[in-house]
């Protein structure tokens, strides 16, 4: 596993950093303000969380005037579907294996 994995796993896996951004994946781009009031912490815990998930590249943010506004940067997750893809590779021809294996020994 990579750098950037490990970074994208270790961004990802504290629940309140991907609750916030499972909500900017669902609801489009949106204030700190807005993320707030569904987060269940503070305004300066969840702009913790923000610029984490930013340092990641799992955000982008836009500044207009004295509001900066979130959005989900889906292309960073790429590096985490290959993961995916590879392992779902590797666990169906352990399957496959195993399903070859049951057969002989039910001759």
């Amino acid at each position: 596993m990579t750098s950037l994995q490990d970074n994208l796993f270790k961004t990802l896996s504290d629940p309140t950093r991907r609750a916030i951004f499972e909500r900017l994946c669902r609801e489009g781009e949106q204030t700190v303000g807005a993320l707030t009031l569904h987060a269940g912490v503070s305004q300066p815990a969840v702009s913790k969380h923000l610029a984490l998930l930013r340092q990641a590249g799992l955000v982008r943010d836009r500044h207009e005037g004295r509001q900066t506004h979130y959005r989900a940067d889906l292309t960073a997750l790429g590096p985490l579907v290959d993961w995916a893809r590879e392992m779902a590779g590797f666990w169906e021809a352990r399957f496959d294996d195993l399903e070859d294996l049951l057969k002989r020994m039910d001759q």
